[in-house]
């Protein structure tokens, strides 16, 4: 199970007072509001870790943290400013950055729901016993979600995330079961 969960991703500059636009990759972007501080690491965050050392921002084994003074929403946005950040060059460098939080500051989960999270990267068995593949990813359509499976052979397998198709949900041991329907495969 994953320690961290991502929670927006910084896309722009917001004004001239150093406030940054964040696209919102939480369930419940509210979650903003009651936040005291995030961490802000990208796919180079090595490269980002190298830069904060050198300017004198605080640093730890999960990237940049940053502590949030206030957010307010614009249209699908969180307006972020962050403590000691206070112009559009000085925010423009966390750009495409994304923002982390430890799970213990995770939505609480209702009985039967789990974070996309933990599941991506299960192993997929069928009904029947047989081995499908590993949850490469979980997305919305609007009626239900998707789960993508990725095969052995490299092809990905489209299931939808029904009762009647997912079976059992368990991150704890290791596995997602699943029922294919005529037609899935």
């Amino acid at each position: 199970m994953t320690d961290k969960f991502r929670i927006g991703v910084i896309s722009s500059v917001h004004g001239i007072r150093g406030e940054a636009k964040v696209f919102v990759t939480s369930d419940e972007p509210e979650r903003f509001r009651r936040l005291k501080q995030v961490h802000a690491q990208s796919p180079e965050s090595a490269l980002h870790l190298k830069g904060a050392k050198r300017t004198g921002e605080r640093t730890d084994r999960d990237g940049v943290l940053l502590e949030l003074s206030s957010v307010h929403f614009f249209k699908r946005m969180a307006i972020c400013k962050f403590k000691g950040i206070d112009t559009p060059e000085e925010i423009r460098k966390y750009i495409g950055m994304e923002l982390w939080v430890p799970r213990e500051e995770g939505i609480r989960l209702r009985k039967g729901e789990f974070y996309v999270a933990d599941l991506i990267g299960l192993p997929v068995i069928t009904d029947a016993g047989e081995t499908l593949g590993t949850v490469k990813s979980i997305w919305p359509t609007g009626a239900n979600e998707i789960v993508t499976v990725q095969r052995k052979n490299g092809e990905e397998l489209l299931l939808p995330y029904i009762k009647d198709c997912i079976l059992e949900v368990n991150p704890e041991e290791g596995f997602l079961k699943v029922h294919l329907m005529e037609g899935l495969l």
